[in-house]
């Protein structure tokens, strides 16, 4: 059995990209551990107790099987033209010094002796600047920690453009056009694993369902996560029923 860390950038992140991955690896016994970079917060953490959405992320790992939730301790750094000064308490983490960031990860990977760290890409995905620089502190972090294995969730752009297609004719209000998808995610070229994870799709879409504060807000994300949690089962499955991943290891060896 082995140890496998999951890097994301905020709460909802984990089972939007990974979730099957992740409950299937937990289900086959391994050891799972998810690091958010952020608490998904643009202002000051409450003090008296652990923000919601990091509450949220843990009732969603719950749902998955992982076995332990960790916050790096940076703040959402938001999306669209602006970037708002930190709040008072901590950094936001496109802020955040790569070689700091990318310690307090690798002592992490280090303490669990993990097998495999699971990041983003090099385009973070769709592109936002925290999965970006997820990007660059989990590369950076396996070198650190010399973690044997190290896999990139993306999907191929090919694919995400058929289903940003889809989820337009589901009338699921993403933000993004198929077009501007060309030169995001991943070429297929660059794809190694293409994991099947239709069996956990009821897993995966209860772990979307768990991020409360997402699905009950005003945006147009929060449209899409109402839209995502009401689909049937066999259609979440077909939507979201599949991951994929990109082997970046310096030496590649079995898969756990």
């Amino acid at each position: 059995m082995a140890t496998v860390l999951a890097f994301h950038a905020h709460p909802d992140d984990e089972a939007l990209l990974t979730g099957g991955t992740l409950a299937r690896l937990a289900h086959e016994g391994h050891r799972v551990v998810v690091v958010v970079a952020t608490d998904g917060l643009v202002d000051a953490a409450p003090t008296q107790a652990e923000s919601p959405r990091l509450h949220e992320l843990r009732t969603s790992a719950a749902l998955l099987g992982v076995d332990r939730v960790v916050h790096l301790g940076y703040a959402d750094s938001g999306h669209g033209p602006l970037l708002y000064p930190d709040p008072p308490d901590r950094a936001r983490f496109v802020r955040a010094d790569t070689e700091e960031a990318a310690e307090r990860l690798a002592t992490i990977l280090r303490d669990e002796d993990a097998s495999m760290l699971l990041h983003y890409d090099p385009h973070g995905g769709y592109g936002h600047r925290d999965h970006i620089k997820v990007h660059q502190v989990g590369r950076r972090a396996a070198e650190l920690a010399k973690t044997p294995r190290v896999l990139e969730a993306t999907v191929p752009r090919d694919t995400a453009e058929r289903l940003v297609r889809l989820a337009h004719r589901l009338r699921i209000p993403l933000r993004f056009t198929a077009e501007e998808l060309s030169t995001r995610f991943s070429p297929r070229s660059d794809i190694t694993h293409r994991l099947d994870v239709r069996r956990y799709a009821r897993q995966k879409q209860a772990a979307l369902a768990a991020h409360r504060s997402q699905i009950n807000g005003t945006g147009r994300s929060s449209a899409v996560f109402r839209k995502m949690i009401r689909l049937p089962s066999p259609l979440f499955g077909l939507l979201l029923g599949r991951e994929w991943f990109i082997d970046v290891s310096p030496v590649r060896s079995p898969q756990p």
